[in-house]
């Protein structure tokens, strides 16, 4: 594992303070709980029938695949890499103009996500979904890699 710290801001050759390099684990939401997971984030449109509110710190429904686009991958009627185009294009995209507020526009999940991206430069972030621990095709691991990029 790489150090948390990995740049260091310089004045006249003084180190001023460590800047913490941004953390992001995923993990099924049913995986032990660990100390080092920090801040557990349930990426799920679902909470899951019977799932204990501890399993998580924070649900963020909207981080999830919309049902259409679950149903779709579950029931095998689109490819793996279709269903990566869609989902970060859901991400991604802009929405329509508020009606109520003419002026301020939805710019879909970009601030959630820079959020995050703050977050996990004070603690580990751990995105949680109900797929298995060993499931490559999940889009927590999508949503980790598109985290560790600029937004």
């Amino acid at each position: 594992m790489k150090p948390p710290f990995t740049k260091v801001a310089v004045e006249n050759g003084r180190a001023l303070k460590s800047i913490r390099k941004a953390m992001f684990k995923t993990k099924s939401v049913h995986s032990r709980i660990e100390t080092s997971d920090g801040l557990r984030i349930l990426t799920a449109r679902g909470r899951g029938r019977g799932l204990a509110a501890d399993r998580f710190d924070v649900w963020l429904a909207n981080l999830g695949p919309s049902e259409g686009l679950r149903d779709a991958i579950l029931a095998g009627k689109i490819s793996w890499s279709e269903y990566r185009r869609r989902y970060l294009k859901e991400l991604l995209e802009p929405g329509g103009v508020d009606e109520r507020n003419q002026r301020i526009k939805n710019h879909g999940q970009k601030f959630t996500l820079r959020l995050l991206q703050h977050l996990a430069t004070k603690e580990t972030v751990t995105l949680l979904c109900h797929c298995a621990e060993d499931e490559k095709h999940c889009h927590r691991h999508l949503l980790k890699a598109l985290l560790e990029k600029k937004i």
